[in-house]
């Protein structure tokens, strides 16, 4: 029988992370790895050799990568420890660009979305970006839930709209000339934003770049 769930959240602009702060522009981190004694949690962080970043001590490199490491307060709330107070271990975490992208497993749904309440209540750019359900030996089913963040406000509000309209239903509760009336643009706007909200949820959906390859 099958149960839990691997999570991937994309966190934008964690407030007080020194991990993300440090690839702010243009850089990159992966294998952040941390521990304390109560007082003091050392983080160790792995960048591109010669980054140097701020309140940061390197600490091993082999030549492409190295390791930073720096200090912080036990009681300065982290993001990623937000999430382990669900009992949900950090299993890997990266920052891109100022972006944090955070992977962990949960044995139900109800406790993705505790962690994820609790983490909005500090930041407000959370987005889920994956969630694959595990499978008996042999079962390749994975759930796959979109990152509502690569839609743009009026391409989720034509697609809510159509949607409450029952443009999607069969029979069909309202054609495109009533939703994009009730939208107040043109049929061939509506058209328009239809066309590319779809297509980035298909992209989603069969695991396709922006390029649709």
């Amino acid at each position: 029988m099958s149960s839990g769930f691997r999570a991937e959240l994309r966190v934008t602009d964690p407030p007080d992370c020194q991990v993300a702060a440090a690839t702010a522009g243009t850089g990159d981190a992966s294998a952040v790895t941390w521990g304390g004694d109560g007082t003091t949690v050392t983080e160790e962080v792995t960048m591109p050799a010669d980054s140097d970043p701020a309140g940061m001590d390197e600490v091993f490199s082999d030549g492409d990568r190295s390791v930073y490491r720096f200090d912080r307060p036990a009681d300065q709330d982290c993001i990623c420890e937000v999430i382990e107070r669900h009992g949900a271990p950090i299993r890997d975490v990266r920052s891109e660009d100022g972006t944090l992208l955070l992977a962990f497993h949960v044995r139900d749904v109800a406790t993705l979305r505790d962690a994820v309440a609790a983490l909005r209540e500090t930041t407000g750019g959370v987005s889920l970006v994956r969630l694959t359900q595990s499978a008996p030996a042999g079962d390749d089913r994975n759930l796959v839930l979109v990152d509502r963040a690569a839609l743009t406000d009026r391409q989720r509000e034509v697609l809510e709209t159509a949607h409450d309209l029952g443009y999607f239903a069969r029979p069909k509760g309202a054609n495109a000339t009533e939703v994009a009336a009730e939208l107040d643009i043109s049929r061939s706007t509506f058209a328009e934003h239809l066309a590319a909200a779809q297509s980035k949820l298909f992209d989603a959906v069969l695991d396709h770049d922006a390029a649709g390859v």
